[in-house]
């Protein structure tokens, strides 16, 4: 190679960076002095696989490469992504990107490159590697962006692959049950067209709550008294005297001075986030934290630091930004609902404390798991009532529909009127606000059911860990068989309902590429005869499928 070759494919190789740190910073808001060329999206940056579509996306759409062409697909870093961008122009200039503020400089220019480089490129790290499928090497990551001139274009190829997949009894999704979901289920196969009794191992109906006969009559009783629905928001004609009681009720589970009932979990996130965010602001959100929070995240506006999975990388993520103004609020999932471990929420805490942050935890899969009461993450770590916001849904545990917020109860008066996901929809029907507070009730006056609860927890998961299989940090209802490999994953969880056992697939979006598992619900109805079954199953199905065990 000739001299003059050399010094093009240096010089492309730092256009190339220097546009992909541009992008990276303007998708992410890291500052472009915290970027370090060789940072890894996921265990450095936090940055999950959907923001990494985003970044490839929009350096594909500036440099005017054909989206579908994989050129700049499993780039583990920044570096890595940069040489493959500059790979992909073949010896041609590569995009610039905008002049850096105030300097009227381009990516080609000595002083902005400096600015955007923060340490010397150093060779990409290996990406880590799964077995190959054996036929179908697609995954649904695959059609989450495809840009193309018709819309439609990544419907219809997702369309072929999903029917594809469901034809051949991998993809199980949104299988309708012709019965209540208990520790039993009959599922209806939309695509054998069987009717099959399955044990159900896919509900968060953690304490058996939605089939209990107090909960139903309550339903029952309001629906006749209400009638169907409120017709409107909460501010507007839409509020109901059960409404103010179960606001009530909630406080007084989470020890906070009030509470404020949302439409639906997702919409408590969304609407909480972005009331309480703004441009100036900076919210700090754990990789694996429910989509949720990420989509509140975005919609507020506030700079984002999307931190790996541990208290080590947030405080470095709250130390760069110590000097930063506005304000600064710490979200995270109290149990993390694929993952199935539990927020270290006394670390937590004390960042906040030192780096004047408030905190928000989603507490889905800890009401009615964690805490004596159920209360929750905090209770369950002795910290009742010191929790900033705590935010919850009441399709699991509680048995009916829709999420809360818990907090000051001049908060909760803010964001009656500044969350627009609460001002701008109608709440949930009274009849579910009955159903919810017969709920509380039982959950409150019936320990044993959590007792019930933890001891089928401890008991399957004691089977499955001694089987070797790895269940990850779990320490809560959900147990994951982390198994890695996408078409490994589906091919066991095709094995295991073949053999009566139904329990979630997840692969991406659920989880990234390469991170896929099976995802086991426990609840306080299986019996221990349900508990040992379900064991021998998955380790029976994980032998016919040649998932390899740690014994």
């Amino acid at each position: 190679m000739t001299d003059t070759q050399m010094t093009l494919q240096d010089t492309q190789f730092d256009d190339a960076l220097a546009l992909t740190l541009y992008v990276v910073q303007q998708q992410t808001g890291y500052p472009l002095d915290q970027l370090e060329a060789d940072a890894e999206f996921e265990t450095d940056l936090g940055i999950d696989s959907i923001v990494q579509l985003e970044i490839t996306a929009d350096l594909l759409a500036r440099c005017g490469l054909p989206s579908d062409s994989g050129k700049l697909s499993g780039a583990a870093s920044i570096d890595e992504m940069a040489r493959k961008l500059a790979r992909a122009f073949d010896g041609r200039p590569v995009a610039a990107p905008p002049a850096a503020k105030g300097q009227g400089k381009t990516a080609g220019d000595g002083e902005l490159l400096d600015m955007l480089l923060k340490t010397p490129h150093k060779a990409p790290k290996e990406t880590p590697t799964f077995p190959a499928p054996t036929t179908e090497t697609r995954t649904m990551r695959d059609f989450a962006d495809m840009p193309h001139r018709d819309l439609f274009h990544k419907v219809e190829a997702f369309d072929a692959f999903y029917k594809t997949q469901r034809d051949a009894g991998f993809y199980w999704y949104g299988m309708p049950l012709e019965s209540p979901c208990q520790n039993r289920a009959v599922i209806h196969d939309e695509v054998s067209g069987q009717r099959t009794e399955f044990l159900m191992f896919a509900s968060n109906n953690y304490l058996g709550l939605a089939n209990d006969p107090r909960v139903i009559e309550a339903i029952r009783d309001a629906a006749s008294r209400y009638g169907a629905t409120n017709t409107g928001c909460r501010l507007i004609g839409g509020s109901n005297v059960l409404h103010k009681e179960l606001e009530r009720k909630l406080a007084d589970l989470k020890g906070t001075e009030d509470s404020i009932v949302f439409p639906s979990g997702y919409s408590a996130n969304v609407g909480t986030i972005s009331a309480l965010m703004g441009s100036r602001d900076i919210v700090f959100t754990d990789a694996l934290n429910h989509m949720s929070i990420q989509d509140g995240c975005k919609l507020s506006g506030a700079s984002r630091r999307i931190y790996q999975h541990t208290t080590g990388a947030l405080e470095r993520a709250l130390e760069r930004s110590a000097d930063a103004d506005g304000g600064r609020l710490i979200v995270t999932d109290g149990v993390f609902s694929m993952h199935g471990d539990i927020v270290d929420l006394p670390r937590v805490v004390e960042l906040a404390r030192k780096y004047d942050a408030k905190v928000l935890v989603d507490d889905a899969h800890s009401t009615g798991v964690l805490g004596k009461t159920g209360s929750g993450t905090s209770e369950h770590f002795g910290m009742k009532g010191q929790i900033d916001l705590e935010l919850g849904t009441f399709s699991k545990t509680l048995a009916g529909v829709g999420g809360f917020v818990a907090a000051r109860a001049d908060v909760v008066e803010y964001l009656r009127f500044y969350a627009n996901s609460y001002v701008f929809a109608a709440t949930i029907p009274a009849h579910v606000a009955a159903g919810l507070i017969a709920s509380i009730d039982i959950m409150k006056s019936e320990p044993q059911r959590i007792e019930t609860l933890w001891r089928n927890i401890d008991h399957l998961k004691s089977e499955l860990l001694k089987a070797g299989f790895d269940l990850g940090e779990t320490q809560s209802a959900i147990l994951p068989i982390v198994i890695g490999d996408d078409r490994k994953t589906l091919e066991m969880g095709r094995a295991v309902r073949a053999r009566g056992m139904f329990c979630q697939t997840v692969v991406f979006p659920g989880v990234a590429v390469g991170d896929a598992r099976l995802r086991i619900s426990v609840t306080s109805e299986h019996t221990l005869e349900d508990l040992d079954l379900a064991a021998q199953i998955v380790i029976d199905s994980a032998e016919e499928v040649g998932v390899q065990t740690h014994v």
